[in-house]
């Protein structure tokens, strides 16, 4: 009897309707499962949490309130201030970061093609990945002098070491099998990395690129405070510098709230969309 009990269940489960077994999600649980959702609440919290400190202190000139940053960011967007200071910063960025990037693909291609590439790679980024791009600055203050060639010689070198090393460090991991089939089709130099090498190892080659434009972001704007006090110019980062002397301080954090929003933007929008684009369209990486 038991088992003819088992029998009858087993066979109306496997007779119900695929709509009868499925459930459907309800709408916070639609919300939820999308990591947009997910990090916008984290946000929120973190604004409720810097308001809710701020207002405690009720001190602006040490820690203004989330309010006070967002109303001095928004006369400071009014009034063109920030958006021709964030221009120029990314204009300077922009400049360093794709020279930096060109440097690293040929310091690469030329370490996968010949041995020797390979071990003077490795000797020149043991020798200046350690070395704080910032350091750099003094010396390219005497070399280039007070212009934007002093800021794209650190933004260069902020950028350069994390990229080759990803990238050669992808293309070293890239199976035996890809390989060989590369030369099975008789591809060879260029082609041969084009083809084969970089959509292979295009994940690493993606985290390398995130790793520079953050090391670039953070450089560019720590030397544009001392930049800035040598020349009387420069972007965001004189922007912050200008406003602590005059002791603008919800000004001050708008400059830094600005320098968030933009990497928030460059790492979501950006390269989130080249990911979905490449690796996960690939199947490279899940």
């Amino acid at each position: 009897m038991a088992e003819a009990k088992i029998i009858l269940r087993d066979t109306a489960a496997a007779s119900a309707s695929p709509a009868d077994v499925e459930r459907k999600l309800g709408v916070l649980e639609l919300l939820w499962n999308d990591g947009f959702v997910r990090k916008s609440l984290i946000i929120v919290v973190l604004a409720a949490i810097w308001q809710a400190y701020g207002s405690y202190l009720d001190n602006p000139l040490l820690f203004p309130t989330f309010s006070d940053t967002i109303t001095a960011l928004w006369e400071k967007v009014r009034d063109g201030t920030i958006p021709m200071r964030a221009w120029t910063s990314l204009k300077v960025l922009f400049m360093g970061y794709t020279a930096g990037i060109v440097l690293a693909a040929i310091l690469t291609v030329l370490a996968i093609s010949t041995r020797i590439g390979t071990d003077f790679l490795e000797t020149i980024t043991a020798m200046f990945n350690p070395l704080p791009a910032i350091a750099l600055l003094p010396l390219a203050l005497i070399w280039f002098g007070l212009g934007s060639g002093s800021l794209v010689f650190v933004l260069i070198h902020s950028v350069l070491w994390p990229v080759a090393l990803n990238t050669h460090s992808g293309f070293k991991s890239v199976s035996n099998t890809l390989r060989m089939v590369g030369h099975n089709y008789g591809l060879t130099g260029f082609s041969y990395v084009i083809r084969i090498l970089i959509p292979a190892a295009f994940g690493a080659i993606l985290t390398g690129l995130k790793i520079g434009w953050a090391f670039a972001w953070r450089t560019l704007i720590a030397a544009e405070l001392v930049f800035g006090v040598s020349s009387g110019q420069g972007g965001l980062g004189w922007f912050i510098f200008e406003n602590r002397n005059l002791l603008e301080i919800p000004a001050v954090f708008a400059g830094l709230l600005t320098v968030i929003v933009i990497g928030l933007v460059v790492e979501n929008l950006i390269f989130r969309t080249i990911e979905r684009k490449t690796v996960l369209t690939w199947g490279t990486q899940s």
